[in-house]
């Protein structure tokens, strides 16, 4: 029996309708949403003495389940179709006597003005939007004025509706542009989902008398997790709040049935301000062997550990899924803008919410194990926060990593998986020839992380290895106490720069930095300072280092660029793409002393950008040696403007350890966990 018909608009023709109905016979149809998954919010906007319309009825049971449970009886259904009302009237009518069935055309109703209280659409409004056409619009024109003009003032226009996109907009734009209030609900646990994979959404339209001039819009959505509706500012707003309802929907119905090849990423927002609360990855490794205990788990990941590679890169968390055992791991990263309780108070927040993204095949009533690393999240406190005008929001914060290590970092919020720069704290220490106090007055919280910071220390791997490229320069006497001239370009929290001014004793540092409010950052949050060795110049790296070739040429030991772009629609995030051109490349090698060494900090996805950037390098610097940084996308390149200075690997690792036992002096810290060797013994020549 084919129900369907011939073209859309069919849907708006009496005699299909009639032709349905027949062929269907007495079974109700109900377009979607039943009566027990409407109820909440039909109770909310229809009281009992209300008089209620029903166009479009059809002969959905929704009419008389809200008769027999009481929550309205004065209701009148109305049809084009002769052959269901006239079914209803049979199946209705000694059974429900103050509810009637009327055959009516809802645009030409025979009803008067202000008539009625609520007017409800079930499906009617969708079967009638099918297109966008000029005929189209304007039939569904004169079904809006229809049911204003039979609305009371502060009646309600109920639309249940699977909200496509043209059917929400034409709804919205109309009804808040005559001054009513819009507010669009989700319906929790709505339609089959054999049938609807979509959610169903009730659009409620309250009617308002309309005020001359420009009176501000009312916009609201209330998801199905909660009650209180949430203010959006604009129609675009609104049916991009409810797109986004319809892709979870949808992706969940997905995860639910097959395992998912790649991997799956969402934000979970916070109920009051709208902001991204939760970021969940969905992985499933299909090496793993299934039991029953082991195909599902929740990774929540401490706070402050999201930027690291187990973490935060896709490859490991595929590691990370792998190790834990479980056929879908869902890792969970915490949103610094957001304040959280603890474990507990977080799995009962998410248990809801993550089971929808359950694996298919998982047992009902399945206990879901909640992980982390050490049972706890983490801590995290933000220590400043600003804008920059050229680096955009920032923040620096102190977050726990392993053990009872603290590090302070700084965080662009435009790319905030990424840290730009990061220090070692340690706890206060006396300076040598001071005396510890005999007695402290309040002992440090356990928690309470550190402030001093560890210049020592170089929590950034792709800084380790640019340090080590200095075994590069030549001469026989030991670099620490030869004198240098450095010049760095990019200043960030100031520890490459740093570095290089306490362990190189004859070192003039000069650092170039474009950002003001970076300076001020370094300054007051990572310990920096200006002083005889080390300059800042607030300039642009481009025209500084082109004024200095035009001016005083062959001047530098050693120039590093370690320098972010602005620009996040490039796929190569460091340096700017002007940094690495052919004509300023010259410049820089213009400035570089002929056995001198410049160091580049490339980030670049952009395979065949990677390529070509690299051949401009070798045109430029007849030696070019590169060393990957495992884990992350950095590779170090080390560029020298002549190629008798080439050194294999071996003879690098030897001249980094004679480096490393000059820098490792009586009473100066020295973090112990690399080596300069380590750092070279993966350069390779290109």
């Amino acid at each position: 029996m084919d129900l369907l018909p011939r073209s859309p608009g069919e849907f708006g023709s009496a005699r299909y309708w009639d032709r349905f109905f027949r062929q269907r016979g007495q079974r109700p149809f109900e377009w979607y949403g039943t009566f027990p998954e409407l109820c909440p919010v039909l109770h909310k906007y229809v009281r009992p003495r209300d008089k209620v319309l029903v166009v479009g009825c059809g002969n959905s049971e929704l009419s008389e389940q809200m008769y027999d449970m009481g929550m309205c009886e004065d209701i009148v259904n109305i049809d084009i179709s002769d052959a269901v009302i006239r079914q209803m009237q049979e199946r209705s009518g000694s059974k429900r006597p103050k509810m009637s069935y009327l055959l009516m055309d809802m645009l030409q109703m025979d009803f008067p003005d202000a008539h009625f209280q609520v007017v409800l659409d079930k499906g009617t409004l969708d079967a009638i939007l099918t297109d966008e056409e000029e005929a189209t619009l304007a039939k569904v024109d004169k079904m809006f004025a229809e049911i204003s003009r039979v609305l009371q003032v502060g009646g309600r226009y109920l639309c249940v509706s699977l909200a496509q996109a043209h059917v929400l907009k034409k709804a919205v734009e109309y009804f808040s542009q005559e001054g009513w209030v819009v507010r669009v609900h989700q319906v929790a646990g709505s339609g089959d989902k054999q049938q609807f994979v979509l959610p169903v959404f009730v659009y409620v339209m309250t009617k308002f008398r309309k005020i001359p001039g420009s009176a501000p819009q009312i916009l609201e959505i209330c998801p199905e997790e909660q009650d209180k509706p949430m203010r959006v500012e604009s129609a675009e707003r609104l049916v991009a709040a409810v797109k986004d309802r319809q892709h979870y929907a949808l992706l969940c119905s997905q995860l639910s049935k097959t395992p998912c090849g790649e991997q799956v990423s969402l934000d979970l927002c916070d109920k009051e301000s709208g902001r991204p609360r939760y970021t969940l990855h969905v992985v499933d490794s299909p090496s793993v062997k299934l039991s029953r205990d082991n195909r599902f788990a929740i990774f929540i990941i401490p706070q402050g550990r999201e930027t690291e590679w187990l973490f935060g890169m896709e490859e490991g968390r595929r590691q990370l899924a792998a190790s834990a055992g479980f056929g879908r791991l869902v890792t969970v990263a915490l949103h610094r803008e957001q304040h959280y309780e603890g474990m507990a108070a977080i799995q009962t927040e998410l248990s809801g919410k993550v089971m929808e993204l359950a694996p298919p095949g998982l047992p009902a009533r399945q206990q879901v194990p909640f992980l982390s690393v050490g049972g706890d999240i983490g801590v995290r406190t933000v220590r400043h926060c600003d804008t920059s005008p050229l680096s955009g929001e920032y923040v620096v914060e102190d977050v726990k990593g392993d053990g009872t290590c603290y590090f302070r970092r700084l965080i662009f919020l435009r790319n905030r998986n990424v840290v730009q720069s990061e220090a070692r704290l340690l706890a206060s220490v006396p300076l040598p020839g001071q005396k510890k106090r005999r007695k402290d007055k309040k002992k440090p919280s356990p928690a309470e992380p550190p402030t001093a910071i560890d210049k020592s220390y170089l929590c950034c791997e792709h800084h380790k290895a640019m340090v080590a490229g200095l075994c590069l320069l030549g001469g026989p006497d030991p670099l620490p106490g030869t004198p240098l001239a450095v010049l760095v370009v990019g200043l960030g929290g100031g520890s490459l720069p740093l570095f290089i001014h306490d362990y190189f004793s004859q070192a003039h540092v000069a650092v170039v930095e474009i950002d003001p409010s970076m300076l001020e950052v370094a300054t007051c949050w990572f310990g920096f300072s200006q002083g005889d060795r080390m300059q800042v110049h607030i300039s642009d790296g481009l025209d500084y280092v082109a004024k200095l070739a035009a001016e005083a040429p062959a001047q530098y030991d050693a120039i590093m660029f370690d320098v972010d772009s602005k620009d996040l629609t490039v796929g190569m995030s460091c340096p700017p793409p002007a940094f690495v051109e052919e004509p300023f490349l010259q410049k820089v090698k213009t400035i570089l002393k002929p056995e001198g060494v410049f160091v580049l900090n490339l980030v670049c996805r952009d395979i065949r950008l990677k390529e070509s950037v690299l051949a401009t390098l070798r045109e430029v610097f007849p030696l070019l040696y590169t060393r990957r940084i495992e884990g992350e996308v950095n590779e170090i390149l080390f560029c020298q403007p002549s190629p008798e200075g080439r050194r294999d690997p071996t003879e690098l690792g030897a001249r980094a350890q004679l480096l490393e036992q000059d820098l490792r002096q009586p009473g100066r810290p020295w973090d112990s966990s690399y080596t300069l060797a380590d750092m070279l013994q993966a350069v390779k020549i290109l």
